[in-house]
């Protein structure tokens, strides 16, 4: 279905995932607007220049670029306090280290703000449920109680759907989709660690290099 003449605001990071949603979303027929987080994670300057890369790409003129530092005083996680280790040995019991309390949240209801002042009708969240490392705030079933509060907490005018393509995929399968759409991956960035060359190690690191394994292509950015 292509749709004219609408908006839909991206939530990027920079990475994978929610690059490849964006470029559905255009695919699609939406004009995109797009919001990147810096959330005192550890990778926040690559990320943040992923980001402009990738709008670059796109063709995405509409850009915000929010600072999020209290999750830095909050901490609780590995990705925004240095004082514990990123997990490099695979697949941990339970909700990881890496998990940031209510991350999606409180970046939804910040992207709602945005979209109903863009008079945007769609989110768009590149979150994933099946293979991913078992974050809570990654689930259909939270996204779609997100959606629900946002349009009972905005104007009876505003009509938000928030779409996650990527939900229920495998990586495997969001790297064919990818490349299948010309997504540019070489820009895109998940490691955890890292800023120069990806580690390859972490958690995010071994999703991604399993998902163009299974593809049987190279992964075309750099890793130590």
């Amino acid at each position: 279905m292509i749709i004219k003449d609408k908006k839909a605001l991206c939530v990027m990071s920079g990475g994978m995932d929610s690059t490849l949603s964006a470029y559905m979303m255009k695919k699609m027929g939406y004009e995109i607007v797009a919001v990147h987080f810096n959330y005192a994670q550890r990778t926040q300057k690559k990320e943040l220049s992923c980001f402009h890369n990738i709008c670059d790409e796109l063709g995405v003129l509409n850009r915000y670029v929010l600072d999020l530092d209290f999750f830095a005083q909050i901490g609780a996680s590995a990705l925004t306090d240095k004082n514990i280790d990123i997990p490099t040995g695979g697949v941990e019991e339970g909700v990881p280290v890496t998990y940031v309390p209510f991350r999606n949240g409180i970046f939804l209801s910040m992207a709602a703000a945005i979209a109903e002042k863009e008079n945007a009708e769609a989110i768009a969240i590149g979150v994933v449920e099946e293979d991913s490392s078992g974050y809570p705030d990654c689930r259909d079933s939270f996204i779609q109680s997100m959606q629900r509060s946002i349009n009972l907490g905005t104007k009876d005018e505003t009509n938000i759907v928030i779409h996650m393509p990527l939900v229920h995929l495998k990586k495997s399968q969001i790297v064919k989709k990818a490349l299948d759409l010309e997504v540019p991956l070489n820009l895109t960035w998940s490691c955890y660690k890292n800023e120069d060359k990806a580690c390859g190690v972490c958690d995010s690191c071994r999703l991604r290099l399993n998902g163009f394994k299974e593809v049987g292509v190279k992964d075309p950015i750099e890793y130590q």
